[in-house]
């Protein structure tokens, strides 16, 4: 490479094109700018198919930021415009990245945007799934409910369960997911210690978003208070909406 290192290739390639660097070292984006542009305008290389055309919009909150009982508007406002709608954008510019690879792009490049593009899809869906589920009175019930009893013995133990696992992710990073694993129609409460990994085959129903940014804010380090106030606003109605569309995908998937 002409005496060009490894390090040097991979930041030219990252940081000279389209702002690829500095989206990436800001990590945000006003929602209000995102909703009132498009992401991206689709290049010549992106124009015959939609799979890499970087054109992710954010997705308006589903209730008002200053309207959660124990999360202020402040926290809202910071995590949906800084990083919810930071990952959005990253995700439109690895998107823009891939699209113009050839055979001769060296394969370290294409791992790592490959990895950056993973990462910024993930952060989109759970984000979106995370302010999805919140908005509500924190009043499990449905057939959510029901199922939750019949694998854990019980739906507050299952809470336990969940919380447990969140404590475990506390001062750190990741998020605790209760998804539905669609080859089997199981529950599983699953740690995710970052945006890269996933229980595979699976539908988040309930998500909770365990990065620092999610609480530091309102609560420092309690993060036992900052799961109070996550469920004390949890939205069953959606919760049993997404068991309910989860459990049809189930048997699609199995073939019954």
């Amino acid at each position: 490479m002409n005496g060009l290192t490894r390090r040097d290739a991979l930041s030219s390639f990252l940081l000279g094109s389209a702002g690829f660097g500095a989206a990436l070292a800001t990590g945000c984006v006003s929602p209000r700018l995102a909703r009132a542009t498009p992401a991206a305008v689709p290049t010549a290389a992106t124009a015959s198919g939609s799979g890499l055309a970087g054109a992710h919009h954010v997705v308006p909150l589903p209730f008002a930021a200053g309207s959660l009982h124990g999360l202020s508007e402040r926290l809202m406002l910071s995590h949906y415009e800084n990083n919810y709608a930071g990952a959005v954008r990253n995700l439109n510019r690895a998107e823009q990245e891939l699209a113009h690879m050839t055979a001769e792009t060296p394969p370290f490049v294409v791992a790592a945007v490959r990895e950056r593009e993973l990462t910024f899809r993930n952060s989109k869906t759970l984000h979106e799934a995370y302010f999805g589920n919140l908005g509500g009175d924190g009043r499990r019930a449905g057939a959510i409910d029901t199922a939750l009893a019949q694998t854990y013995g019980g739906s507050a133990r299952w809470e336990e369960h969940f919380r447990a696992t969140g404590l475990g992710l506390g001062g750190g990073s990741g998020w605790v997911v209760l998804a539905l694993e669609l080859e089997t129609s199981a529950l599983r409460t699953v740690a995710m210690a970052n945006h890269a990994q996933a229980l595979a085959m699976s539908v988040p129903l309930v998500v909770m978003d365990m990065y620092e940014h999610s609480y530091q804010m309102d609560f420092g380090a309690a993060v036992p208070r900052y799961m109070d106030a996550f469920f004390a606003n949890l939205q069953w109605d959606e919760v049993n909406a997404r068991f309910d569309r989860a459990t049809k995908a189930a048997l699609v998937v199995r073939g019954t």
